[in-house]
């Protein structure tokens, strides 16, 4: 135990998270984790204490992010052990996540709005040769900024990074290295694990002071060197002030989608990287199952082997939990083609798949409907409770939703 430790009263013991791509993996983190969601968390939460001693922190994203566990699984197992006054913190992290997809799902113009600036950022790199280096330094870990390099290289090499350590990175990156933001929202979503369109692009915004107009978030030396125990103390290496960035236009608010109901005739279960907990969603069994991934359409650049294999793996395991009999060979090409030569093989008019989200399975599901429709096939998105009771609520500040945490509990049978 370090000195920071005995003041805190701090127990930090050795603890590597290995992130398998399956349920049963992320249920036995859970178990693993839960009983420490309360005043352990609360206290050393916002400590890096690197890779090897994650004891405070769930480290459960990558598999709520394929939802392998759900969120309501999650708040079900914490309220199990602990009041939700002691675990407060914990369940409204569990809630950021909810807060970002509800919002971008309300204003979908500010994903096609990075994925355009990106385009413009990668333009320019090709144009910009000392920006190019910059960038290439960056993301091999060769800035020289102490804590910088060591998290983008195990950023690379694991697939994940603490969240305050994200928090100090991306600032870094805006404003010391003065990098476009989506440079850097892009190299994060090419290779987190739990990398999500919504919580990865409104973090970034976030930062950078898109999100919270005005307000943007800067990395200091102090900071830095508390929260990782003196790892890391960038001193004269940091932007002494950050001046938030801006953007001409508004992003409109747009309803919630509708979702649909489950049809009451036999169908052909659509997987994806979005949700792999089938069996908590769908009250009857499909006639057939498939899975299809999206995850190369993360970025233009190639994503990180890591991350394609994570999820292509968690559909795999949901494919054989629904059907062990399915094929489990997954792709990511024609997905029009291989699901209308799957329905059709089946003699099958109904496809059902839960609802995705803004991102690149959203895109992927929109582009295959007209040539579903066209072949007789009608497809069917199914929204989960949790979603439909908790976005609502992300209209504007975090702060709206976490009002209505406890309703939204209570909804769910949680209280």
């Amino acid at each position: 135990m370090t000195q920071t430790d005995a003041l805190l009263g701090l127990e930090t013991p050795s603890e590597t998270v290995t992130f398998a791509p399956t349920r049963a993996a992320g249920l036995a983190r859970l178990d693993q984790f839960i009983s420490r969601a309360g005043k352990h968390y609360t206290s050393q939460r916002n400590y890096d204490f690197g890779p090897e001693r994650r004891s405070n922190v769930s480290a459960l994203s990558p598999w709520i992010r394929h939802r392998l566990i759900t969120e309501e699984e999650v708040l079900k197992e914490t309220l199990a052990r602990h009041a939700p006054s002691t675990a407060e913190k914990f369940i409204q992290e569990v809630f950021w996540r909810t807060y970002f997809k509800g919002w971008l799902e309300q204003r979908p113009s500010v994903w096609t709005g990075y994925l355009e600036g990106l385009d413009k950022a990668l333009m320019s790199l090709q144009k910009d040769r000392a920006m190019a280096v910059d960038y290439e330094d960056a993301i091999e870990g060769r800035s020289g900024i102490d804590g910088f390099d060591q998290w983008a290289r195990e950023l690379v090499e694991t697939g994940y990074m603490h969240n305050h350590a994200r928090m100090w990175f991306a600032s870094i990156w805006v404003f010391t290295l003065k990098l476009p933001w989506e440079l850097g929202a892009d190299f994060f979503l090419r290779h987190l694990l739990d990398g999500d369109p919504a919580s990865n692009t409104l973090g970034w915004r976030w930062i950078a002071g898109l999100h919270t107009k005005g307000k943007a978030y800067q990395a200091r030396v102090s900071n830095i060197s508390k929260y990782t125990e003196g790892r890391f103390r960038p001193e004269y290496q940091l932007a002494n002030s950050v001046i938030p960035l801006s953007e001409t236009g508004e992003h409109a608010r747009r309803p919630i989608p509708a979702a649909d109901a489950e049809p009451d005739q036999d169908y052909l279960l659509l997987i994806t990287e979005e949700d792999c907990r089938p069996e908590t969603l769908f009250k009857s069994k499909p006639a057939s199952v498939m899975g299809l991934i999206a995850t190369q359409e993360r970025s233009p650049l190639d994503v990180s082997p890591l991350v394609e294999t994570f999820a292509q793996s968690a559909v795999q395991d949901a494919v054989k939990r629904m059907s062990a009999t399915e094929d489990t060979s997954i792709t990511s090409d024609n997905w029009a083609q291989k699901i209308i030569g799957k329905a059709e093989g089946e003699n099958l008019k109904n496809v059902v798949t839960a609802y995705a989200p803004v991102g690149p399975v959203a895109t992927q599901v929109a582009a295959v409907k007209p040539a579903l429709e066209d072949a007789g096939i009608t497809l069917h998105e199914v929204r989960r409770d949790y979603d439909d009771l908790a976005w609502p609520h992300a209209t504007k500040g975090f702060f709206a939703l976490k009002q209505k945490i406890p309703n939204v509990l209570e909804q769910l049978g949680l209280r």
